[in-house]
């Protein structure tokens, strides 16, 4: 697991759908069989020492994943890393 680790976001308190990538949360989850956590521990760990393109297409070449859904869990990843206070 990687030390730079994104967690999912809560969702929003007043029952609304969540906004931007979190969006594809729950999709990504029923689609693929495993916590959305453990796709954004991946993103955190292989962003260390590649660039966004390529670890969307680790996603989707190694765990079968869509080109949407694989791009909304790096690009929650990138952009948490880039905000600490997110």
């Amino acid at each position: 697991m990687s030390a730079r680790r994104v967690f999912a976001p809560d969702p929003p308190p007043d029952g609304s759908k969540p906004k931007g990538p979190a969006s594809y949360f729950a999709s990504i989850e029923q689609a693929y069989g495993h916590p959305v956590q453990e796709w954004l521990d991946i993103a955190a760990d292989r962003l260390a020492d590649h660039p966004h393109m390529q670890v969307v297409a680790y996603l989707k070449a190694e765990h079968g994943m869509g080109h949407g859904h694989a791009n909304a869990i790096v690009a929650h990843v990138r952009a948490a890393l880039a905000d600490p206070a997110r």
